[in-house]
């Protein structure tokens, strides 16, 4: 332990473990010291967000559409992380506006969809560091996402009265659709902060996903690999990595009348272990997630939905987090 405090005091990011250099580094009067409660803090809950459970997202978009939406969501929750950094009742407040757009496409007589999600964030973290009240709030926009997906096996590529017309013909079949998300390091990042709302890497995420269909009932089911490159730019000229991310959901949907539905879903992840300066830092991630959305119109091309997303984590570092979604979208 002695040999980690002089390492630390020489120069931090030669410690060996990244929670060892966050204990002993920072020192009450240490300029830095606020930002070393909310590191670990970050990391955690940034990853429990990334793994988001969205139904209906193999739902075809009939050609010739276009899918504009705005949507506010409002989370807030604890979180907790290893017992050296001596933090406890940390926290989070996070308020976030994002503007998305979809457009299908046709590859053979397949039917795919490509899709943009644009976000800008403001979030507050609180806490006790040894005792001492510690704050923080970022805000600015956060990483954008790109998505495509290709639904291989279901409806053909077709109109909105074409894809009416299969699933009249078909009241019981089964689709099946595969993905590609990707994350691109645009987000606000300062590299001589330790939290950010950009992560200052690309994020990239294949998804396989199917939904079977009976009369008005649907169940999905989906699999996804969070891949991440590295941050060679991480905070006191660190160099991080991530292990890869795996997660599952599904979701239990009903359709009614007039374009309304609502759903059940549940997911779980599982990885997600930092790498700092080659280091592995052995904070695993657990998390199981729990939601329910409903979705109406309220106009012929205008709709709107609510969700909530309940996150738990099951791992000593982690997050428990409530969170609530409004979005408008408007098919152009």
């Amino acid at each position: 332990m002695l040999l980690v405090r002089k390492m630390c005091h020489a120069k931090c990011h030669y410690c060996n473990r990244m929670f060892y250099c966050l204990r002993h580094c920072f020192r009450k009067s240490d300029v830095i010291h606020p930002l070393g409660l909310f590191t670990i803090i970050f990391l955690v809950v940034q990853g429990v967000f990334a793994q988001d459970v969205e139904p209906r997202r193999w739902t075809p978009i009939p050609l010739g559409t276009h899918i504009l939406g705005v949507g506010y969501s409002y989370t807030s929750g604890n979180v907790f992380f290893d017992p050296l950094l001596q933090a406890a009742d940390v926290k989070i407040k996070a308020h976030a506006l994002a503007v998305s757009f979809a457009q299908p496409f046709k590859i053979g007589n397949k039917l795919g969809s490509v899709s943009i999600l644009v976000p800008f964030t403001g979030a507050d973290w609180d806490g006790l560091l040894s005792g001492v009240p510690t704050g923080i709030n970022r805000t600015g926009f956060a990483d954008p996402r790109l998505r495509a997906s290709v639904i291989l096996a279901g409806p053909p590529a077709g109109n909105a009265m074409e894809i009416r017309q299969y699933k009249l013909d078909n009241p019981t079949y089964t689709s099946v659709g595969v993905s590609l998300a990707i994350t691109l390091p645009l987000g606000e990042y300062y590299e001589d902060k330790l939290i950010n709302l950009g992560s200052n890497r690309f994020v990239f995420r294949p998804q396989v996903g199917m939904i079977h269909y009976w009369g008005p009932w649907s169940f999905e089911l989906t699999g996804s690999v969070f891949l991440y490159t590295r941050n060679p730019d991480f905070f006191n000229n660190s160099d991080r990595a991530q292990r890869p991310t795996f997660a599952l959901q599904s979701h239990l949907v009903k359709q009614f009348r007039k374009g309304a539905w609502i759903s059940l879903g549940a997911g779980y992840g599982l990885g997600g272990e930092s790498i700092v300066n080659r280091q592995p830092n052995g904070d695993f991630r657990s998390n199981l997630l729990a939601s329910a959305s409903y979705s109406f119109m309220i106009s012929q091309r205008q709709g709107l939905k609510l969700s909530y997303i309940r996150a738990e984590a099951l791992e000593d570092i982690g997050s428990n987090t409530n969170n609530f979604l409004l979005a408008w979208f408007v098919s152009l």
